[in-house]
């Protein structure tokens, strides 16, 4: 993965999609300026969780459309997964806190 992305002050967005088939969460969509702007809004519209990470964003903009993440990432989305899933089962007291495993 080339490190050389921008680090500007731009805004950025990467859409992530998972299924239970796929062997790991694919980028379904990405981009910067306006369109970084219409796939937050959008996500925010469908009651998806909108998780900011300049760090994270930058390592999957190199990602190509439609291509699965690489392994380098898979801790980095697997903790991002894990935080989405507590907050959805928030009200489940029988799914123990984050790191009290």
């Amino acid at each position: 993965m080339n490190n050389a992305w921008d680090k500007s002050t731009q805004q950025y967005a990467v859409a992530m999609a998972y299924g239970s088939s796929d062997g790991a969460p694919k980028v379904v969509a990405k981009g910067r300026g306006l369109i970084a702007q219409a796939i937050i809004e959008r996500a925010k519209q469908h009651g998806v969780y909108v998780h900011e990470s300049a760090e994270l964003v930058g390592m999957l903009m190199q990602v190509e459309l439609d291509q699965q993440i690489p392994p380098q990432l898979y801790i980095a989305v697997a903790e991002l997964l894990a935080w989405l899933y507590r907050l959805e089962h928030a009200d489940n007291p029988t799914i123990p806190a984050f790191g009290k495993y």
